[in-house]
């Protein structure tokens, strides 16, 4: 029986990777790189492309050489011992803005954001893979799991809704008379302060779960790296579904996260004041982060209540659809701030309650490919689950660049903030709303109906 501690333990490398980094990733990158860094829309959209096709070689891979770590700290444990300082090292080098000129700056985001794409898939991966091997019992996997997601919601509600205050106390860039040019330069200084504080913060947390948790399931540990593994995985229905459904969820994380400082910006004109409450993008997502957190603590209860995890995810889904499609009828208008909040309260409901799911269906497949090829796999199946969370997260983002150009949306040369003619404004804005909902709402559907089917019926 594992300890409260080692529970607690386990939660903070999710707390450090989707709490914070990729948290800020999700939401901040595509605005920071065009508004803030200075690209334009379609290098961030390439740039975010090539990353994903990037990670489509290196997740698998390393979860085949995690698979086969042998080392005094274990398996999975030494990756993230070992991994801990370069990863908050190079997460806040990504959100510094170096003065290099246009093509030096182009080459700096594109070598920095792939090495914080691999150093990611290095520390996540292992870490994903050791739920496999902590404990045997599918309750127990399942509370490791819940645990994870509420430490992940709960790190990320503190990250986003301490973002902006961590901003003013840097600098503010919203006061009146500053030029474009001003307002740019005082927002890099503020990223590049959030990236140091968080990458420690980070670090630390990565070092601790290493630190606190234990390896006790011995695996079957195929010495030989072959191929044979890779393709195993395509003739693996469940895995195969399974997949499909991570690449969905983070689609439909992906849109509303990428979406939502330009949804603030562009759509209802900048941070909000409630007398000395600020509701910017990350506020506003801060919301649902710890509706999230409350709700996947709930999920291991939801679950049981309905009889499996495929029908709990599915009726997770079905929540999030729904809600996810009413936004889209809000009035575009930030005197209805309250009503988008609560609608997005109500999609993070079933956001919560799905995610610690996903995690424990993917220890599920581990386990019937294990007792099918007679070897395990449990790195190279959790690796597609990150995979998956990285491919979705920035495929999505790299298509909102291209979807607001096609809306008509520009860069604007002065400070690097997008404009459009007074003529393209509503397209432009009704694409960006659209972002936020109607898209996610197409992936809701199409996760739901895949849990619906899928084949486990844990």
């Amino acid at each position: 029986m594992a300890s409260l501690k080692e529970k607690i333990g386990y939660a903070l490398g999710d707390a450090a990777a989707g709490g914070i980094t990729w948290k800020i990733m999700s939401i901040a990158f595509p605005f920071f790189f065009t508004n803030v860094f200075g690209l334009s829309i379609a290098d961030a959209g390439i740039l975010l492309l090539i990353a994903r096709m990037f990670d489509v070689v290196t997740d698998p891979l390393m979860g085949s050489i995690a698979d086969r770590t042998q080392s005094r700290w274990g398996t999975y444990r030494p990756w993230l011992i070992f991994g801990a300082i370069p990863f908050g090292l190079i997460f806040a080098l990504l959100l510094y803005t170096p003065d290099f000129g246009e093509v030096g700056k182009r080459v700096y985001a594109y070598t920095i954001y792939l090495l914080m794409m691999l150093v990611y898939t290095a520390v996540n991966v292992p870490y994903g893979s050791l739920l496999g091997v902590m404990t045997e019992d599918d309750n127990e996997k399942n509370e490791f799991s819940s645990y994870r997601m509420v430490g992940a919601y709960a790190v990320g509600f503190l990250t986003l809704f301490l973002f902006p205050y961590i901003q003013m106390a840097i600098g503010d860039h919203t006061v009146a008379g500053l030029s474009e040019a001003e307002i740019q330069q005082i927002q890099q200084k503020q990223y590049s302060y959030i990236g140091i504080i968080f990458g420690i913060v980070a670090a630390l947390m990565t070092l601790a779960c290493g630190l606190l948790t234990k390896e006790r399931v011995k695996t079957i540990r195929a010495e030989k790296f072959s191929f044979k593994q890779f393709g195993d995985l395509f003739k693996n229905k469940p895995w195969v579904m399974l997949t499909t459904m991570g690449i969905c969820t983070n689609f439909f994380n992906g849109f509303r996260y990428a979406a939502a400082a330009y949804m603030f910006t562009y759509c209802l004109d900048g941070d909000i004041n409630i007398g000395k409450f600020i509701i910017n993008y990350t506020v506003f997502m801060a919301f649902g982060e710890v509706t999230c957190m409350i709700f996947g603590g709930v999920s291991p209860w939801f679950t049981k209540k309905v009889g499996s995890k495929r029908k709990a995810f599915a009726y997770a889904s079905i929540i999030c659809a729904v809600s996810s499609l009413a936004y889209f009828v809000i009035p575009m208008d930030a005197s209805y701030i309250w009503a988008m909040i609560a609608v997005s309260v109500i999609t993070s409901i079933g956001a919560g309650l799905y995610s610690p799911l996903l995690w424990s269906m993917y220890a599920d497949v581990a386990d019937y490919a294990t007792q099918k090829n007679g070897t395990s796999s449990t790195g190279l199946i959790f690796s597609s689950g990150t995979m998956a969370q990285k491919f979705g997260g920035a495929i999505s983002a790299s298509l909102i660049s291209w979807c607001l150009i096609l809306a008509g949306a520009v860069v604007n040369e002065d400070g690097g903030g997008l404009t459009f003619a007074p003529e393209s404004a509503n397209a432009v804005k009704t694409m960006i709303w659209a972002l936020f909902s109607i898209f996610p709402t197409v992936f809701a559907v199409t996760m739901g109906w895949l849990a619906w089917i899928f084949p486990l019926k844990k």
